[in-house]
């Protein structure tokens, strides 16, 4: 798991000078940063790995987010039998989307488009692609390391009103919200993955 906000980013913002409570704000920081993959149902950090598909559609595979175009080894099964029997040259696919953008923001790559005559297999919803590749986004957005700091200063004050009460005021308790922010709502809007689309 990769954590977007540092301690010394969430101390700056809750304006903390000293170490005591470092443990607890790594903890809100490493919950924060897992909270934002949940609900964006994607994770910003990169890892290096090999991954498996089902592809719906002969030309085009839909797949997890892809950082960069190097190192990408594709590999099908022609019988659906797990048996990865075909290697793709770098000419047999097109990543999308091209030049890396999207809806005016700098993208991965979420999308391999089979060209000339390689087509993916498809055998009834069985894992016929086999992908090596670095896994996640180029780099993490601004956008995520603030929501990040955003809510992992909501987690770590959270800690001082463990009934969920603040204290009270003209109209009685003052509560903590269960929601996730709304302002991190707000900065992670586009970064959310529809359903159905990788």
């Amino acid at each position: 798991m990769t954590v977007y906000a540092s301690v010394s980013e969430v101390k700056a913002a809750l304006r903390i000078t000293d170490n005591i409570d470092d443990s607890l704000i790594t903890m809100a920081t490493n919950s924060a940063s897992e909270l934002i993959d949940g609900y964006c149902q994607r994770s910003f950090g990169q890892v290096t790995a090999v991954r498996y598909f089902a592809a719906s559609e002969r030309h085009a595979l839909e797949v997890d987010d892809i950082a960069t175009a190097s190192g990408i080894v594709i590999a099908t099964s022609s019988l659906g039998d797990s048996v990865f029997d075909t290697t793709w040259a770098a000419k047999d696919f097109q990543l999308e989307p091209l030049n890396s953008h999207a809806g005016g923001l700098t993208w991965p790559y979420t999308r391999i488009r089979a060209i000339d005559d390689y087509l993916f297999p498809t055998a009834w919803g069985e894992a016929t692609c086999k992908i090596t590749a670095t896994w996640g986004w180029p780099a993490v957005p601004t956008v995520v390391t603030q929501a990040a700091v955003i809510q992992a200063s909501r987690i770590f004050s959270r800690l001082q009103s463990p009934l969920g009460v603040l204290g009270f005021g003209d109209m009685g308790a003052v509560r903590v919200g269960r929601a996730l922010d709304p302002d991190v709502a707000q900065l992670l809007g586009p970064y959310v993955k529809m359903v159905g689309m990788a």
